[in-house]
């Protein structure tokens, strides 16, 4: 992660990759060509603690934005995770087969969930939320105790 927007509360500091598109779902995308990387915030781990498993939809797989690609299990609940952008999925993260704490650990780097061959991503990036409007967002959020 380069720059970072953060916001505190009560004892809680969440940060916000300054280079990333969010979803009000808490999953993130970043565009290098027409592959678009997803994975979660730090908001969305911190918030909904420790991830015990992280199954994500199979390479080849069509996707649809909104419509679930990942299913996250928590300490605390299981998550159906909306799909930021339409297109298929063209890799997933195998490490967190072994080790899905690494979303927690770094849901910006090494926590990573799937990489989406997008055919729409124009539309898509329309739609999602700029760095500074998921720091909004967040904060209503974290202050609603959501």
């Amino acid at each position: 992660m380069t720059d970072s927007l953060s916001y505190t509360y009560d004892k809680f500091t969440f940060e916000v990759a300054a280079d990333l598109l969010y979803s009000a779902a808490g999953v993130w995308a970043r565009a290098e060509g027409g592959q678009i990387t997803t994975g979660v915030s730090d908001f969305f781990q911190q918030r909904n603690g420790d991830v015990a498993f992280a199954e994500i939809e199979d390479v080849g797989t069509a996707v649809s934005a909104g419509k679930p690609f990942v299913d996250i299990e928590t300490i605390k609940l299981d998550i159906e995770l909306p799909c930021p952008v339409s297109g298929q999925i063209s890799a997933i993260n195998e490490s967190l087969e072994m080790e899905a704490e690494l979303i927690n650990q770094d849901p910006y780097g090494e926590g990573w969930l799937a990489v989406i061959e997008s055919n729409n991503w124009a539309e898509a990036a329309a739609s999602l939320m700029t760095p500074e409007a998921y720091l909004a967002h967040i904060k209503v959020e974290a202050e609603a105790g959501e």
